[in-house]
């Protein structure tokens, strides 16, 4: 059963005009990340939800026009120019940092604003960009304080096991630079090529104290960690995934107790204020589990645009100038764009990091290994 929608506020006019649509880009179908798609587009439709059960914009409801990417950078660019001639105010969404990056160089051509929920390859556009906006931090950050975190915890000689990907190979460079000025080192493998048994012997030769799984889920992650997990030779062995694999139901899942103790980054801050509680409350209910930090990063995302739509008027125009105006409470705390060097787009500056993992003595709650700050 759902939550139902929390009362209007006093003085809230009934959303019942013509709507204000929105377009919204999440990945539903592989070999887009399902999981984190379904998660985005819970927190997109609860937002939106709560923007008309408070009297919309003006009275007028807002409608989500959601289209699947499948993290492919030629659907989601096919699917801004669909979206625009729908005449949508604005486009949202989108969780894989490659589809993204096609959507927000066609959105802005196309001066069709562009909020990016998700995403976090650094240049996510190639120069600035008026139309486009980013809740995700930037990875270079969330990376760095993963690093941070490796080296912290006495972790200087790292392998990783990558994929071919800009974003994988972004992430690559990040920790290698960070790595490098603590006289760290990185040993870069491929997890295409390497099967997991011939993994193990690479990182037993090696001499690796951390292994970085750079890869997708559940190929060949899964099994890597499972072959990982049964070598004498790597006990002591730290397996980390950056890119937040572990926070989702399937990992735990697919690996049950192996997957536990193997930190990832999220976008949270240590305690949820009133309104996130009471809207990680509703995720729950409609995911019937509990919501990952992306289905926090849709309602902000629905909060931002309805600020926007509210302060500066439907028009496409008008919402593209709002970006570095924009001040409103989220659920991770208060949002307000500005520039930020090596982006390219208007950046939430403020948004959370941390290092969490599985509690290897219960599986199903979190620790918070390291954080920004």
């Amino acid at each position: 059963m759902h939550t139902p929608p929390p009362p209007p506020p006093p003085g809230a006019r009934r959303a019942d005009g013509p709507p204000v649509r929105l377009g919204a880009l999440v990945p539903l179908t592989r070999p887009g990340w399902t999981e984190a798609g379904r998660q985005l587009l819970a927190g997109l439709e609860l937002g939106v939800r709560d923007v008309n059960a408070a009297g919309g914009i003006a009275g007028r409801p807002l409608e989500l026009l959601v289209r699947d990417t499948a993290a492919d950078p030629v659907r989601a660019a096919a699917a801004v120019d669909e979206l625009a001639g729908l005449g949508v105010a604005a486009v949202a969404g989108e969780y894989h940092s490659v589809a993204a990056r096609a959507a927000a160089a066609r959105a802005d051509a196309a001066g069709v604003p562009f909020l990016c929920s998700s995403a976090v390859l650094d240049e996510l556009t190639d120069g600035p960009a008026q139309q486009v906006a980013r809740l995700a931090p930037p990875q270079s950050q969330g990376w760095r304080t993963y690093a941070d975190f490796l080296l912290a915890a006495g972790r200087r000689r790292i392998a990783v096991a990558s994929q071919p990907s800009a974003y994988w190979a972004s992430g690559t460079r990040i920790l290698r630079d960070r790595l490098a000025a603590a006289r760290g080192t990185l040993l870069a493998l491929d997890a295409d090529a390497l099967a997991p048994g011939a993994l193990c012997d690479a990182l037993a030769a090696d001499g690796a104290t951390a292994l970085l799984l750079l890869a997708g889920h559940p190929e060949p992650a899964v099994p890597v960690v499972r072959a990982v997990r049964a070598d004498r030779r790597l006990d002591g062995l730290l397996i980390g995934a950056p890119a937040g694999q572990p926070e989702f139901a399937g990992w735990a899942a697919a690996l049950g107790a192996d997957g536990a103790g193997i930190p990832f980054l999220r976008y949270l801050p240590d305690r949820l204020g009133p309104l996130g509680e009471r809207v990680a409350a509703e995720l729950r209910a409609r995911l019937g589990g509990a919501p990952s930090f992306v289905a926090f990063e849709g309602w902000d995302t629905a909060a931002v645009l309805a600020e926007a739509l509210r302060t500066r008027g439907t028009d496409r125009a008008a919402v593209a100038g709002a970006w570095p105006h924009v001040s409103v409470e989220g659920t991770r705390g208060p949002i307000r764009f500005a520039r930020t060097a090596g982006t390219g787009v208007w950046q939430w500056a403020g948004a959370p990091v941390q290092v969490a993992d599985r509690d290897p003595a219960r599986p199903d709650r979190f620790r918070v290994r390291h954080r920004t700050g």
